[in-house]
């Protein structure tokens, strides 16, 4: 059993908090003058917020909330507002993990493990964004935190919050649903982290309860969220349209693992994992909570493709245990090299517009031009008299939607044939039923479904930021050229 806490356990929290909030001040601050635009994810979430819901098209509902209860107190839906508790929520999470380590370990792997994690890369970008993986981490950590609590022999009150945590971060992003797998492996390996059949129910109940709201959101829409998950996944759906095995995909993964936790801490990891049969039985513990999961991600990655922050829940329970079994020097190298990048990166945001580093356009590109492109459509309808805007291109509405929330105008996705292929498909279809004209947008230089009936009215091609070098073909077309669908 994990002993309580000891008076050798103490005594980190203090130093804890003054430095992670610091950094968090600096964030926050930098943050307030940050000149990227929102991502195309982003802009979603905001969406999402506006029509509070138990679920959505591809994630739970718990960003959006997040979302909106923020924006309503602050007053305003500015991209500060947006991404403010990505910083906070980081800083959350640290604090919960450092007492992960301290009650593990001692007061001065508390103290390692909070400032280590607020400045992991993935931290670092995760405090500038606002993402699913932000929002779910607090939740995680602390179920994690409660677990170790369940350990040490804590009772039915402790267990059922630590399912409410649990469930909670599962409303925040489905990977949560990872800790019932890892706590079950560590159940079957390690003796001491064997539950009572009472408190694994009490567990399981609690979550349960928490996620079912999403679960009949779920059932009511036709499991849309399922849907789009399988489609990640697409060799589950579909394996035969997998000609082989992607070896490259899953050394690009774990190459961009050492970007994502550092490349000292996923160093660190790897050598815990070779040497697996020689550390102690809280190390262990924490592997079976972080390497499960990785090798998940791992096999995606190796039978279709799998993007770099996929296995970011891993690096919970890795931080605690990788960042106090390092020896001081690699430590402090750590430090020096994710510190530098957590202080640079909101620094980078202020002047992303700017940042080129030699190259021919900005090293943030992909967070620039995307508002100046969607107040030129804006522009371009409200000259042409068109008060819906329709499109089939995921990128653009969800932006036009976002930076076009007071121009007065309505935004559509053109219907599809068959399944919605995004959220602006499933929840905002063009009717096609009216015959007042509308602005199309598209890449392709004619309207094939109604050519005769169509109307050019203009070509944007931006010079700078994300579309820059792409051309979207503006054109009025009668609202029931579609035909109703």
């Amino acid at each position: 059993m994990v002993k309580s806490a000891t008076p050798e356990r103490q005594g980190w929290f203090g130093p804890a908090i003054g430095l992670v909030a610091a950094l968090t001040l600096w964030r926050v601050g930098l943050l307030w003058f940050n000149r990227m635009d929102l991502f195309v994810d982003e802009a979603q979430y905001w969406l999402w917020g506006q029509e509070l819901a138990f679920g959505y098209y591809s994630k739970p509902p718990l960003i959006g909330w997040v979302i909106r209860a923020v924006t309503d107190l602050a007053g305003s839906d500015a991209p500060f507002w947006v991404r403010l508790p990505a910083p906070i929520l980081h800083a959350v999470t640290a604090l919960i993990l450092g007492w992960c380590a301290a009650r593990l370990f001692d007061a001065r792997a508390g103290l390692i493990v909070a400032v280590g994690y607020a400045t992991l890369p993935l931290v670092a970008v995760g405090s500038i964004l606002i993402s699913t993986d932000t929002v779910m981490f607090p939740a995680m950590a602390l179920s994690l935190a409660l677990y170790l609590r369940l350990r040490d022999g804590a009772g039915s009150g402790i267990a059922a919050l630590c399912g409410v945590a649990l469930g909670v971060a599962f409303l925040a992003k489905y990977a949560a649903i990872y800790y019932l797998i890892c706590a079950a492996i560590a159940a079957l390996f390690l003796p001491k982290s064997r539950l009572s059949a009472k408190v694994a129910l009490t567990v399981l109940g609690a979550f349960s309860l928490t996620i079912l709201p999403n679960i009949l959101w779920n059932v009511v829409n036709g499991f849309s969220t399922v849907q789009h998950t399988l489609d990640n996944a697409d060799w589950v759906r579909d394996p035969g349209t997998r000609a082989g095995l992607n070896l490259g995909g899953l050394g690009s993964f774990l190459g961009a693992q050492f970007a994502v936790f550092g490349p000292i801490c996923f160093g660190g990891l790897l050598w815990l994992i070779l040497r697996l049969g020689q550390t102690g039985e809280r190390q262990r513990l924490l592997l079976c909570f972080s390497v499960p999961i990785l090798l998940v991600v791992s096999v995606q990655a190796l039978l279709s493709g799998a993007y770099a922050n996929w296995a970011a829940s891993a690096y919970l329970a890795a931080s605690v245990v990788v960042l106090p079994w390092l020896r001081s020097l690699w430590r402090w190298l750590s430090f020096g090299i994710n510190g530098a990048v957590a202080l640079a990166l909101p620094v980078a945001g202020v002047f992303a517009p700017d940042l080129t580093l030699g190259r021919d356009q900005p090293v943030l590109v992909r967070y620039l031009g995307r508002a100046a492109l969607s107040q030129s459509i804006i522009d371009a309808a409200q000259t042409a008299g068109t008060p819906v805007v329709v499109s089939t291109n995921r990128d653009l509405l969800a932006d036009l939607f976002y930076t076009g929330r007071d121009s007065g105008l309505q935004f559509f996705a053109l219907a599809p044939a068959g399944r919605a292929p995004n959220h602006y498909a499933l929840k905002y279809p063009w009717p096609g039923t009216d015959a007042a004209p509308v602005l199309f947008i598209t890449r392709r230089n004619t309207v094939a479904a109604c050519a005769g009936a169509a109307t050019k009215i203009g070509t944007v091609s931006p010079e700078n930021g994300a579309y820059r070098g792409n051309s979207f073909h503006l054109f009025t077309v009668p609202g029931d050229c579609w035909g109703a669908r």
